[in-house]
């Protein structure tokens, strides 16, 4: 990758020039076109260290990266206050086609300098209802997730967990028994008539045995996500490991009993109380599951959790860090992403939800309505962090308005051109060299990112990064096409126009995969 190659540039200019040895790098594409491809502020932060102006550092620093240049860079300049900026050269870009059209779908895969063995739960609805828009952006999140990562060459297991014990499922079984109204809806009245047990918290197990079965597993399906792995939250109560985990605790020092109650001395490791671990009716808390599901988690081998959790679980991830923290693992190794609350709108007005008075559209009906692709790219646009309003009207629009539309839109008009194409023509040898314009190199650079986009979004899990870029690679394909006539030109620039559009092909459909989305070859 051009990133990589860049930092190893400035690594060695460094070195030689300055005398220091660069552990980390950080390489930003600018926002402007006339500051280049890429950038580096690396000078900013030597120039303090080394008390030099940062343009005295930027330019010792460019100056050897010129000499260290082997035809990558145009050229390669200082801009104030120290930045330094590194424009590719046209050869090196015109090459890249070649490359794209080599590797086909392994275009964008990475080798992983340091491979991890990565666990990502995701949706893990409690088994009390129907999938609704929450889980659903959860859910595609979490899946598109995995698909980056194992892309970026680790070793990733999808799981779901199943809470089939505690409150919820005494809740359900109310429902259902009559001992109480928390869950309503027609399935509920569905499971009154399968249910014939009268004790609420056997009914509420058999009930979520098959929600689960029946309505939460068919929802995934029809959603396109897989899980590798069902945990069962009871699994960890038959099996004692709640029971062994609370005992080891108390052992270790990390458990106190107080006004009888065992609690957990989460404030030791940056929580902000204590939590507690078994009430003072006897009855253990969520968090004692969570602190044994986690040891059974790092028990298995993997060295990085990923946890998708709704917003409201903001102030369990303290707790959760401490528990990590306190079964000898780092922080670095469990992140939790909250996904912030999905808005229906239709018809302009929000469509009101509650899931508890059987008032709410659940995913299935989203993905009736607007269909599976729309769906994903739509929940994907947001970041995890932002509330996301969902235009049910614009995801069902066949229009260049409606982004998922516009990005297959530009798939199935190159697939129509190279349909068009004389075979001998579309499958006969080009010279890059005639793909010269501003539109030509600007699509040239806009794929060359899609590695990078994947490195990236390895790193800090941002999947909104990958519809922003198939909307951004459609728009300069868009941009391409309206200035280059590719059918009908001189054969030369047919060819290698042809081959430029086929190699758009490549990563506009590698991109669309990684999100579960289909890439039509007609609309």
């Amino acid at each position: 990758m051009v990133k990589e190659e860049i930092k190893k540039i400035i690594g060695k200019a460094a070195e030689k020039s300055l005398n220091i040895k660069l552990e980390e790098i950080n390489i930003e594409v600018p926002a402007q076109e006339k500051f280049g491809d890429y950038t580096a502020n690396i000078a900013l932060i030597l120039a303090k260290k080394l008390n030099e102006k940062p343009l005295a550092v930027a330019g010792r620093i460019a100056e050897e990266a010129r000499s260290l240049n082997s035809g990558l860079f145009e050229k390669i300049e200082v801009v104030s206050p120290g930045f330094i900026n590194f424009f590719l050269s046209r050869q090196y870009l015109q090459n890249q086609v070649r490359k794209i059209l080599r590797q086909k779908d392994r275009f964008g895969f990475l080798k992983a300098a340091k491979k991890q063995k990565v666990n990502v739960e995701f949706v893990s609805a409690n088994p009390t209802g129907p999938l609704t828009a929450g889980n659903g952006r959860g859910g595609f999140c979490g899946d598109v997730l995995a698909n980056v990562l194992q892309r970026a060459g680790h070793s990733v297991k999808r799981e779901y967990l199943i809470n089939d014990v505690g409150r919820q499922i005494k809740q359900l079984g109310d429902s259902i028994t009559g001992h109480g109204n928390t869950y309503r809806g027609a399935y509920i009245e569905e499971l009154k008539k399968r249910v014939k047990t009268k004790n609420p918290y056997k009914a509420g197990q058999e009930a979520a045995a098959i929600i689960l079965q029946e309505i939460i597993k068919p929802s995934l399906k029809k959603a396109g996500i897989k899980f590798d792995i069902w945990f069962l939250e009871s699994w960890l109560y038959r099996k004692k490991q709640v029971e062994k985990t609370l005992k080891w605790l108390e052992k270790k020092g990390y458990a106190y009993r107080k006004e009888g109650a065992l609690w957990f001395k989460s404030t030791a490791f940056g929580d902000d109380k204590d939590r507690v671990l078994i009430k003072s009716n006897g009855e253990k808390t969520y968090f004692a599951s969570d602190i044994a599901y986690l040891k059974n988690k790092f028990k298995r081998g993997f060295n990085k959790l990923i946890f998708l959790w709704g917003a409201d679980h903001y102030g369990y991830v303290k707790r959760m860090q401490a528990a990590v923290a306190v079964l000898g693992h780092g922080k670095e190794q469990a992140e939790f992403i909250l996904m912030q609350l999905v808005k229906l709108f239709r018809g302009g007005k929000e469509v009101r939800m509650s899931k508890r008075k059987g008032t709410y559209i659940t995913l299935d009906e989203i993905i009736n309505e607007i269909g599976l692709d729309a769906a994903r790219f739509f929940f994907l646009m947001r970041s995890p962090g932002n509330h996301l309003n969902f235009d049910l009207d614009l995801a069902k629009e066949r229009s260049e308005k409606n982004p998922v539309y516009y990005v297959q839109y530009a798939y199935a008009r190159i697939s129509s051109i190279l349909r068009r194409a004389p075979a001998k023509m579309r499958n006969s040898a080009f010279d890059s060299s005639f793909l010269n314009s501003p539109a030509e190199l600007k699509l040239i650079r806009q794929l060359l990112r899609f590695p990078e986009i994947i490195e990236d979004t390895a790193k800090d899990y941002q999947a909104q990064r990958l519809p922003r870029y198939a909307l951004e690679t459609a728009s300069f394909f868009h941009q391409f096409y309206d200035k280059c006539r590719i059918l009908g030109e001189k054969s030369e620039i047919s060819r290698a126009r042809l081959a430029l559009i086929k190699a758009a092909k490549i990563v506009l459909e590698n991109a669309l995969d990684l999100m579960g989305i289909s890439a039509p070859e007609k609309m």
